[in-house]
């Protein structure tokens, strides 16, 4: 197998000074996922010190360090890691010949970028690379930048922001071929005065479209002319996507499969296809055109993309879906744990609504980063949840209460402050039958109650 980097080389890409010959074939910043013959860098934050973590690389497997002091161990040492981590990012990408896709949005990122990466790797298998977890940040797109092979004929990166301007700077290292934006919504908005802000913020993406690039955008968000006004200043192409009349990539029909997925018919531009989705919602309906018009843009195969929509299992804390075994009988667990923002609560609820169970139970945590709105947008789930026939709703976080005055009348419910008191209230609540819905935003913990009820627990 051909190394990732040499040491050589990765001195080169940061101005530093190699202490020896080394190959690497991975790169990582956390000690905890350092692996065999991995390129550790070893940065500052905030809160820790990676150089005080170089020994456990090391005992872990990492073949080379990147520090800002010499120790004992094969490394190349720079003035500043997270400098350096930049710099090899872009030097990564400097010398890939493959065709690049960007993809931000205020949901949907993970996903589309999952189905991306699915979609590519089924027509090129071992050709396609993509940034994991949601490495998405100032750290996590260099980082995954510099884990993309020079080989690659495909890289996907996830790009986020809760800032304007940031973006902007994310986008012009990673420069896209193809740019996406998947959905605007609420998200963030204790950084921004309104939706139109984050349209604003999420349109950056352009600003590092390659020469002659395509920029693709969603058709439905009522912000679609300002994304495509932006879009035109810096793509040769925009292509806008949607489930409405109009849209150059459009889901001409659609409906539930019956296993919890959908089977969509879509024209994508002069195409029409014929496909089935195994992961469930409307959303994930617009994703899956988003995905087409990007595969698309970069002379993939739309075929092997449908292929891939069916194969896909969904992902943990983004619609995972388990069926559990509970007091003789079995509970659906769908798994939205990871993000939580007022669309995509509503989406989930909407199609929590459309399984056939028993009970429909939402267990739903705060939403994190919504500013003065914060109060109106808790409560307003509350149509959703009535609407989606959900008899039971547990409510995580002091964000709650607004909902939980919301509800009263209307659906049973239970208001606690954490996840702690949440896990604990489930015994008497879940019984077999119920179809469970948990999602909130990530630092309300609510991945614990996943791991505790897929753990068996209860």
């Amino acid at each position: 197998m051909n190394p990732l980097w040499t040491a050589r080389a990765i001195a080169a890409a940061t101005g530093g000074t190699a202490s020896a010959d080394f190959t690497v074939h991975g790169v990582a910043f956390d000690s905890r996922e350092v692996g065999k013959g991995d390129l550790f860098v070893a940065m500052k934050g905030e809160a820790t010190d990676g150089h005080n973590f170089i020994d456990k690389a090391i005992a872990a497997g990492a073949a080379g360090i990147v520090c800002e002091t010499a120790i004992d161990h094969p490394h190349v040492r720079v003035a500043d890691s997270a400098l350096a981590l930049n710099a090899l990012g872009i030097a990564s990408r400097a010398r890939c010949h493959g065709r690049i896709i960007g993809v931000t949005g205020s949901a949907g990122k993970t996903g589309t970028k999952e189905a991306l990466f699915a979609a590519l790797d089924r027509f090129r298998p071992g050709k396609a690379h993509r940034s994991v977890k949601s490495y998405n940040n100032h750290v996590g797109v260099p980082l995954s930048l510099s884990r993309m092979p020079s080989t690659a004929d495909y890289g996907v990166f996830e790009m986020g922001m809760n800032h304007a301007g940031e973006l902007a700077a994310l986008t012009r290292m990673v420069r896209p071929h193809v740019a996406i934006v998947t959905t605007i919504a609420p998200a963030h908005m204790e950084f921004f005065g309104s939706e139109a802000a984050i349209a604003d913020a999420k349109g950056e993406i352009f600003e590092g479209l390659e020469p002659g690039g395509t920029a693709i955008v969603p058709f439905d968000s009522p912000h679609y002319a300002r994304l495509r006004a932006k879009a035109e200043q810096h793509a040769g192409q925009v292509v806008s996507f949607g489930l409405g009349a109009g849209a150059d990539v459009r889901a001409v029909d659609w409906l539930p499969d019956g296993q919890g997925g959908s089977l969509v018919t879509a024209q994508v531009q002069e195409a029409l296809l014929c496909f089935n989705i195994a992961q469930a919602g409307a959303h994930w309906v617009s994703n899956a055109l988003a995905v087409l018009a990007a595969v698309k843009a970069v002379g993939g195969d739309l075929p092997a993309a449908g292929l891939a929509f069916a194969e896909m299992a969904g992902l943990a804390g983004r619609g995972a879906r388990h069926r559990l075994a509970l007091g003789g009988g079995h509970i659906l667990l769908i798994d939205e744990s990871y993000n939580a923002n007022p669309a995509s609560m509503v989406a989930t609820i909407d199609q929590l609504g459309t399984e056939s169970a028993d009970r429909r139970v939402a267990i739903l945590g705060a939403m994190k980063e919504l500013g003065p709105g914060g109060e109106a947008y808790h409560a307003g789930l509350a149509a959703p949840l009535v609407a989606a026939g959900v008899q039971f709703a547990l409510l995580v976080g002091e964000e709650m209460a607004p909902l939980a005055k919301a509800l009263e009348g209307r659906i049973d419910f239970a208001h606690v402050p954490d996840h702690h008191a949440a896990k604990e209230r489930l015994k008497d609540l879940i019984r077999a039958g119920d179809a469970v819905l948990v999602k909130g935003s990530n630092s309300v913990g609510l991945s614990h109650l996943v791991t505790a009820l897929t753990n068996g627990e209860y």
